[in-house]
């Protein structure tokens, strides 16, 4: 099966802004293509780098419209943009990837089911939409954690359960959504894995990235992965694959898994889009997450990217801006950028806050040793806990 190629020098479209969206733009340029965004903040990092910024909601149908008539294919950065949104963009447009993918993605409970489907193992779990089935739950689904399905991303609307009771009341906190009860697992690491697929069905992976998060936010990514053994490497990447495969995935793909203490995978949720833990790509391989992204929108060809040199990320949230007493500064980046092998990038975010995603750092080196140690220096050159 063949594929249409969108040659460089047509327009690519991105739904959303942010700063996915800015570095799918930068890999889209570097390659020839215009670029267009939408998004409706007009300040938008994505949107101040690209050559058309269209100012409006997702759903907004004379800016959809406006997108279609620019772009010759279209993607999204973000994995809530509605699912709509992208459907209607495909009467016109090819897009990547599609409603429907997109739209599993979005919902806990159809995540799930897709994981089920594929025979991939995730952990225990039950949907909750009424107080029925509160009722009737099954107890060994306890302690856990409370999920709603849709909305939810870097820890938010989340809420660790271990009664009946907390469990009741955490779901009225939440406002009676639909959710998911996860039953909570005795966990070693996560990793992630970032495969690329194509309309033509051809696929390929980075390899798989050890993450470490702090309140719900990924704060460390690591690769080579220190604690993986090649068996559960294996696993991760023909699960990923699979899962991509029967969602008809056009586009890069993230997956992110559970190690048990057993040693066993598990599947924790998947991102229709490129992913934080793979902002490493761009220094690290000689084919980043987003060159992926353009290539398997346009139909060019997917190549197997390398892993060059060994890699810390560190994640930069907007805490970094404040000092003790809570008065704005600027982090140490001479310092930080004194270390070999220190690639910074900074979003382009107009305001710092607490929490915020304001860039990432990485540190390449000849080996994990070295990338590791100055990875160490620089976290304590930025006031960031170390691991």
């Amino acid at each position: 099966m063949t594929q249409h190629v969108i040659q460089p020098g047509a327009t690519l479209g991105v739904l959303g802004g942010g700063q996915l969206g800015r570095m799918f733009v930068h890999a889209a340029q570097a390659l020839g293509y215009r670029t267009a965004v939408l998004d409706p903040d007009p300040r938008s990092p994505a949107g101040q780098v690209s050559h058309v910024h269209i100012s409006t909601p997702y759903l907004d149908a004379t800016g959809l419209q406006q997108l279609a008539q620019v772009a010759a294919a279209v993607t999204t950065e973000f994995e809530n943009v509605p699912a709509t949104a992208l459907a209607a963009l495909a009467v016109h447009r090819p897009v990547a990837p599609g409603a429907a993918a997109v739209s599993v993605c979005q919902d806990r409970a159809k995540e799930k089911a897709h994981f089920v489907a594929c025979g991939v193992p995730c952990a225990p779990h039950a949907v909750i939409t009424s107080t029925d089935q509160l009722a009737s739950l099954d107890p060994t689904l306890l302690p856990g954690i409370l999920k709603t399905a849709q909305l939810g991303y870097d820890g938010k609307g989340q809420v660790r359960v271990n009664t009946p009771e907390q469990l009741a009341a955490a779901w009225a906190a939440l406002k009676g959504v639909p959710c998911v009860l996860e039953k909570m697992l005795p966990l070693q690491f996560e990793v992630s894995v970032i495969v690329a697929r194509n309309a033509a069905g051809e696929v390929v992976n980075f390899p798989l990235q050890q993450n470490l998060h702090r309140d719900g936010i990924l704060a460390v990514t690591t690769v080579p992965a220190p604690q993986l053994t090649p068996e559960i490497e294996a696993q991760a990447c023909t699960a990923a694959r699979t899962i991509a495969a029967r969602l008809n995935y056009v586009g890069v793909l993230c997956v992110e898994f559970f190690i048990l203490q057993d040693g066993s995978l598990v599947a924790n949720e998947m991102a229709p889009r490129p992913h934080n833990s793979g902002h490493y790509t761009i220094d690290a391989c000689d084919l980043s997450q987003f060159d992926l992204q353009v290539r398997a929108m346009t139909g060019l060809p997917l190549v197997t990217p390398r892993l060059h040199s060994p890699t810390v990320m560190l994640n930069l949230l907007g805490d970094l801006w404040f000092d003790a007493n809570g008065k704005l500064r600027e982090p140490n980046w001479p310092g930080v950028l004194q270390l070999p092998g220190a690639h910074l990038h900074l979003y382009g975010k107009t305001e710092a806050r607490k929490g915020r995603k304001m860039g990432h750092l990485t540190i390449t080196g000849a080996t994990a040793d070295d990338a590791r140690a100055n990875a160490l220096l620089a976290a304590a050159l930025l006031g960031l806990p170390l691991w």
